[in-house]
């Protein structure tokens, strides 16, 4: 059920998306033959390949430049100190990268393993727990491209989270390679599947079948005052748990924040690196600041776009989503509704309260896609919505799903239900990637808060008047951690980092899963003098591929150079 405490998807999951599909288009939809009945729209085919790469933001002078390369510290530090050299001295064993496993992800894969191609893949051994490092062990699956400019210029390697919690690093990298080009010149670029996600032992609680049957199933109960059917929902929710404890219990206390911060250090230091180079986006952002809490002096050129608040709690972390979804969706609405042929009409408020009933009947009338067995429900339309919304890119294929939906002579669902599956991390095969089981593993591992029903329904009102579409969603969600079998780390993260070299935040104004207001939360956070902030006005989830000259230029230049723009830069291009 719905838990957007960071990202809500990395669909993670991450940043907006260039629509782009690292592969070849699904083969045997309905929907890449359909015949298009607008002049602006694109083949659906594309749109579930592409929402898998998705789905999946200080003082001016007061803060000064990054550090130059040579300024790093020796690679062998104290923060090591504990490991075993087994560990510390391991060197990685670059190969041609194979295809993705379905639990990275089968729509978005790493390229075929042809010798041409620039992509290799390795393994990082880690502890599986790093209070007893000298016991098991996990290996992390990473991927890079070396700099493509001159050996003498090159910085170092630059290291990418792309959100979640539970995106594929080492599928998403190579998708927005050719976004990154400017900066891989200078930098190898590199991901990973972190603990617990992907190739990394992935988080597997259901099987592809059952997670079919519980992403259609109700996103909440049909009356928040029935105990009956209260009591059916958070049931549901007990058996996701239960089956995640009885197949990856011994993994689930090792899957928090504090854990895979960890884990970025080692690979610092194993790539060879004395400082740290990130770019961290959604939930990316929060992993870096726990990582420049724990390690401030590691701490080289660091981006976070798309900016976690760290100080909300997963309630107000919930509400805030819902607002900040709400206002994507008021967006949305309004550039409809400039359209002649919107299915929602001309008004946006008449538009919201056609989106509103459509929901609510599809609770109990589902209806047809070009699966017969898998009709578009009440919950894969609001993950489809949900979907569109994190990039600006997605709207003409939202528009397209709701004319198709709302056909009064052959409603079709097959293109919101897309889209849903993209939020939910299903491929054209019917596999699912671990994204949203990992999601829900590491929320809970990081937070202690563990929400009642009556704490729900005490805050319906409230979610409701947030967003009369995502509110009492996003409510339900609370629930998500309850009954979980790992307790939590702490009620939020640590992520002060006073003495740590000075990053670069980004937030963009219309952001509907990292809401604006984060960024500046998280500058405080990080502590005086440690960040500098930059705004994006515009839509979408990132801010850095989503076609800002004055974002890009920004980055590029702190990253290669160590310039850091004046604080409070606003680009509105």
């Amino acid at each position: 059920m719905p838990d957007m405490r960071r990202d809500g998807r990395y669909v993670d999951d991450g940043p907006s998306v260039p629509m782009r599909a690292p592969r070849a288009h699904p083969k045997g939809s309905a929907a890449m033959s359909r015949t298009p009945r607008r002049p602006f729209r694109r083949r659906a085919g594309t749109l579930l390949a592409a929402g898998a790469v998705l789905a999946a933001a200080g003082c001016g002078g007061g803060v000064g430049s990054a550090p130059a390369p040579g300024a790093a510290a020796p690679v062998t530090g104290d923060d090591l100190a504990d490991l075993p050299t087994a560990l510390t001295e391991q060197e990685l064993s670059w190969s041609a990268c194979g295809e993705a496993e379905e639990t990275q992800g089968g729509d978005a894969g790493t390229p075929p393993p042809v010798e041409e191609s620039p992509w290799e893949c390795a393994d990082l051994t880690v502890p599986l727990d790093w209070d007893a490092p000298e016991g098991e062990t996990l290996d992390i699956a990473l991927i890079r491209s070396r700099a493509t400019g001159p050996e003498a210029e090159r910085i170092g390697s630059l290291i990418f989270n792309f959100g979640g919690p539970g995106g594929s690093g080492v599928v998403t990298l190579p998708a927005f390679g050719p976004e990154y080009a400017t900066l891989h010149e200078r930098y190898d670029l590199v991901s990973f599947d972190p603990r617990g996600v992907g190739a990394s032992s992935g988080v597997v609680c259901l099987d592809d079948a059952e997670l079919d049957e519980w992403f259609a199933a109700p996103i909440t109960p049909a009356d928040p005052g029935d105990d009956g059917e209260v009591a059916a929902y958070t049931d549901r929710l007990a058996s996701f748990a239960n089956a995640c404890e009885e197949r990856q219990g011994d993994l689930l206390p090792h899957l928090t924040t504090t854990d895979t911060a960890r884990d970025v250090n080692l690979l610092r230091h194993v790539l060879g690196d004395g400082r740290l180079y990130y770019f961290g986006v959604s939930y990316g952002t929060e992993l870096g600041a726990v990582t420049a809490h724990l390690y401030p002096e590691r701490m080289g050129r660091v981006v976070l776009d798309a900016v976690v608040d760290p100080t909300m709690t997963r309630a107000e972390s919930a509400l805030g989503q819902a607002r900040g979804f709400h206002l994507a969706l008021g967006n949305f609405l309004e550039d409809c509704a400039g359209e002649d042929d919107c299915p929602l009409g001309g008004d946006p408020a008449e538009g919201e309260r056609v989106l509103a009933d459509l929901l609510e009947g599809l609770r109990e009338e589902p209806l047809p896609t070009a699966d017969p067995q898998r009709p578009l429900t009440q919950s894969l339309a609001w993950s489809g919505l949900a979907q569109a919304l994190y990039s600006q890119d997605f709207w003409p294929f939202l528009t397209e799903g709701l004319d198709d939906a709302l056909d009064e002579e052959e409603p079709d669902g097959t293109i919101l239900r897309i889209l849903g599956d993209a939020m939910n991390g299903r491929s054209s095969d019917g596999s699912y990637s671990t994204l949203q089981s990992s999601f829900v593993a590491i929320n809970c591992a990081d937070s202690s808060e563990r929400y009642t029903v009556e704490d729900v329904r005490a805050r319906l009102p409230e979610f409701r008047e947030a967003s009369p579409v995502f509110g009492e969603g996003m409510a339900w969600g609370m629930l998500s951690c309850t009954g979980w079998p790992v307790e939590g780390e702490a009620e939020l993260p640590t992520v002060n980092a006073e003495g740590a070299a000075p990053m670069l935040l980004i937030g963009t104004t219309g952001d509907p899963a990292t809401p604006y207001e984060g960024t500046a939360a998280m500058r405080e956070a990080l502590g005086e003098g440690v960040a500098v902030e930059l705004t994006r006005q515009g839509e979408g989830h990132g801010a850095y591929t989503g076609g800002s000259r004055c974002v890009s230029r920004a980055v590029d230049r702190y990253l290669l150079d160590g310039e850091l723009p004046e604080d409070g830069l606003v680009c509105s291009d």
